[in-house]
């Protein structure tokens, strides 16, 4: 492309021989460049459009990779891998092999800070430039770039308290657009929004009483404004803050309008923005509408029932409660720490809640899930959605360890469901009132069942707590799953040429364990195969081993499930393929025996 600057910038060095002038070319050049990719590749697309003119001015201004810049989460940070050497292979964005939709330590240099769960880049930051004091490095600049829904959690508030009280050289750029992935939330939100009206006395700042040099509000849009103050800022010492206000979505108005829709629209056409439609005709319903709908049918019945989740009440599914519901449902914003702890304490005081949580976001909430519930034993309803392995997002958003973490907690019960009918009935059996709390996790994905909701919603029957089901007969091998994986086992067992030697078992509850079943199956069985979507260490089998050994069983055990390792990006299939816990790998071990 002979006028193209883009393609004439390999790094931010070549960048910076730009003259300033032809900045604003380059943004519509990088721009149209996610545009195009994005609309044929999938991927994160809203909040990378709208940080382009950010981008571009921060390796403009500063000495990447020198001076150190963190973006937090990394939805937004496109650009950013695009103009640092990436350019070229950026359409493998987030496949197989390819380049990871996150910044990643491993991947580049210029990626100073892996993220990929929200609010992390000012502590990483602030960590940063206190080493480097410490090591004499006074002038180095330590950016970290971070939107107002991710501000708003407990852990950036804990590292603006910290950088308040130091002399570290941090500069924490608020990407003020008023929305996450969802809506931006809470008195925070209503607080930015003055501040940017003009409403907000000058006296009355938040982020100077917390003794930042605060700067803004400017057009975050405006290349030239945002470079100025970046020149200025790079000359004061201290903690610094500066407000910019961008556009989720900027520079496609469908982006713009449609901002929930176009975090993450998948294939589109770059030229209209207008989104490919898949025909939904026919297909089994989301694991995630399942949990909405059935929880709004029975909150209909239901007075006492509530529903919380952080931030993702159109990924949950909560939407559907909290439209019809809005003073019984609740999206707490980017806060599982507090949406556990508050779920506790609506629970003390009788109430039903389900609280919806990604299985990896609820990491962030350990010590609440351990202390502040199964401690004190309050009958919390935690609604794991995307359990296993979720693809092309990768190694930060796989919900692999919830088994493992989950099993050593005492009180706790553990349920995955095989199917939606399984979902549907543990939600029920779960909120006719439990003595203790309950996980229940649901991976990523549409089920398995044709007109579910016309069927089977509001068709309820109480599920017997730790019991298994015998889904096949066999003679020989006895295969145990959990949850919904299980449909590959039976799939699989199809595929071999001796059907009537393998037995399969659905085992949907990890805690308590079905012991009786245990004592049948390994009075029967001489080889017993365990499979999970979780990670072998400490889970699903590690239990059924613990079982044999404690009751000196003999019987050859083998584990399947995800391997020690962080597993990278790729479909889901291609990854169950990888962890060999896919039908054909299954089919292949079932013929071995």
């Amino acid at each position: 492309m002979k006028n193209s600057l883009l393609y004439n910038i390999n790094n931010p060095t070549d960048l910076r021989l730009l003259d300033e002038t032809q900045l604003p070319q380059v943004a519509q050049e990088l721009r149209n460049f996610i545009i195009d990719i994005v609309a044929a590749k999938e991927g994160h697309l809203g909040a990378s459009l709208g940080v382009v003119e950010l981008t571009i001015a921060l390796h403009y201004v500063f000495d990447t990779p020198n001076d150190l810049l963190v973006w937090d989460v990394g939805h937004q940070a496109y650009g950013h891998k695009i103009l640092t050497g990436r350019r070229e292979n950026f359409h493998t964005n987030r496949q197989l092999g390819g380049i990871s939709g996150f910044p990643k330590r491993s991947e580049s240099i210029y990626d100073a800070f892996g993220v990929g769960h929200s609010s992390t880049s000012i502590s990483a930051a602030l960590g940063m430039a206190i080493a480097s004091n410490l090591k004499g490095e006074y002038d180095k600049q330590h950016i970290a770039v971070i939107g107002d829904a991710s501000i708003a959690s407990g852990m950036a508030f804990e590292g603006l308290n910290h950088a308040g009280v130091t002399d570290a050289n941090l500069l924490v750029i608020l990407n003020d657009n008023a929305i996450g992935i969802d809506p931006s939330v809470g008195a925070l939100k209503k607080y930015l929004t003055a501040v940017k009206e003009g409403k907000n006395p000058r006296q009355n700042n938040m982020i100077k009483s917390l003794n930042f040099d605060y700067s803004g509000p400017i057009d975050g849009h405006n290349l030239f404004a945002v470079i100025k103050e970046l020149k200025r800022l790079q000359k004061v010492k201290g903690p610094k803050f500066l407000h910019i206000i961008t556009t989720k979505g900027k520079g496609l108005q469908q982006a713009e309008e449609n901002q929930v829709k176009y975090h993450a629209p998948g294939k589109f056409d770059a030229t209209t923005g207008e989104i490919h439609i898949k025909s939904e005709e026919n297909l089994p319903p989301k694991y995630q509408d399942v949990f909405g709908l059935a929880v709004l049918d029975l909150a209909r019945k239901n007075e006492k029932i509530i529903g919380i989740t952080p931030a993702m009440p159109s990924g949950s599914s909560l939407k559907f409660m909290m439209e019809a519901f809005p003073k019984r449902a609740f999206d707490v914003g980017i806060a599982e720490q507090h949406a556990v702890t508050l779920a506790a304490g609506m629970v003390a005081q009788g109430m039903i809640v389900f609280c919806n949580i990604y299985s990896t976001f609820l990491q962030r909430a350990y010590d609440q899930v351990i202390h502040d519930v199964a401690l004190q034993n309050l009958p919390v309803i935690f609604c794991l959605d995307r359990a296993g392995l979720v693809g092309e997002d990768g190694a930060t958003h796989h919900g692999v360890f919830d088994l493992a973490y989950l099993r050593c907690i005492p009180n706790m019960i553990i349920y995955s469901p095989m199917n939606e009918i399984a979902l549907q009935n543990i939600l029920y059996t779960a909120q006719l009132g439990l003595n203790q709390p309950i996980a229940i996790r649901y991976p990523r994905g549409r089920g398995v069942i044709q007109n579910w909701q016309d069927q089977h919603l509001g068709k309820y029957k109480k599920i017997a707590i730790g019991e298994s089901i015998c889904i096949k007969k066999g003679t020989h091998i006895a295969v145990l799953s959990n949850g919904t994986i299980g449909h590959n086992v039976t799939l699989a067992i199809a595929k071999t040429d001796h059907q009537e030697t393998i037995a399969h078992y659905d085992f949907s509850f990890v805690k308590p364990l079905d012991e009786k079943a245990l004592h049948t199956i390994f009075t029967k069985f001489s080889t017993i195969i365990t499979l999970e979507d979780g990670v072998v260490n400490g889970g699903f089998g590690s239990a059924i081993l613990e079982f044999a050994s404690q009751n000196n069983y003999t019987s050859k055990i083998k584990i399947l499930g995800i391997p020690d390792e962080f597993i990278e990006q790729g479909t889901v299939a291609e990854l169950q393929q990888y962890c060999k816990i896919d039908v054909k790998s299954l089919e292949i071990l079932f013929s071995s025996y």
